[in-house]
């Protein structure tokens, strides 16, 4: 294993000890990929991030072949469909913050509320349709969420969020699940007043200079 390899198994694991840290999963819920030489290093399935080490962290090639004796995150194939679909992406994070989830059950996408919604690539972060999670349909329901985008909501389940590195996507994870919780206490109030697609597209070309909307 290369320094490389082993610092990016690494890192999966710092940041998935992280998500529960900032409360944005819970348990081993969430799951995480890196894109690493012609595959993708992805988290296993079902272990502890407490006692997680590199070695654990699954290799998976592009055809979504692995080691024997290793299972890869019950998610992996839209992590392994997302990074093939997205040249412009190096890492997936997904998780099941409350507030995310909280609109996902709902069927509710997220509107531009706050302009920090351009963050995620557009004037709004979509939520995927419904199916069985680690299934080719879930798969299809969230690539297709997220033409254009950084980030969607998954109904009934969760949230995606991607980024060029896995720093950048776990920055936008926590900042969709802020969105979401300001978007449900507007709600609260009433119906919120949206700013417009041509005012988000223009935030999102200042955010570019600044490294923000850019994976």
């Amino acid at each position: 294993m290369t320094a490389d390899e082993l610092a990016k198994r690494q890192a999966i694991i710092d940041a998935c000890r992280r998500m529960n840290a900032l409360g944005i999963n819970q348990g081993t819920s969430g799951n995480i990929s890196v894109r690493h030489g012609d595959g993708l290093l992805i988290t296993p399935t079902s272990l502890p991030y407490d006692t997680m080490t590199p070695d654990q962290i699954v290799f998976m090639a592009m055809d979504g072949s692995h080691p024997p004796g290793q299972k890869p995150s019950s998610e992996w194939r839209f992590h392994l469909d997302i990074l093939k679909a997205r040249a412009d992406v190096n890492a997936v994070v997904h998780a099941h913050p409350t507030y995310c989830t909280i609109l996902a059950i709902m069927g509710m996408e997220i509107p531009p509320v706050h302009y920090m919604i351009a963050a995620a690539g557009g004037d709004s972060i979509r939520c995927a349709p419904y199916a069985t999670f680690g299934t080719v349909e879930l798969s299809a329901h969230a690539v297709r969420a997220l033409d254009g985008r950084l980030a969607c909501l998954l109904d009934h389940h969760g949230m995606i969020a991607l980024g060029q590195t896995l720093d950048k996507a776990m920055w936008l994870a926590v900042e969709v699940e802020t969105l979401a919780r300001q978007y449900h206490g507007c709600l609260q109030i009433g119906k919120p007043p949206l700013l417009s697609s041509a005012e988000i597209e223009r935030v999102r070309q200042r955010m570019a200079g600044y490294g923000l909307s850019e994976g």
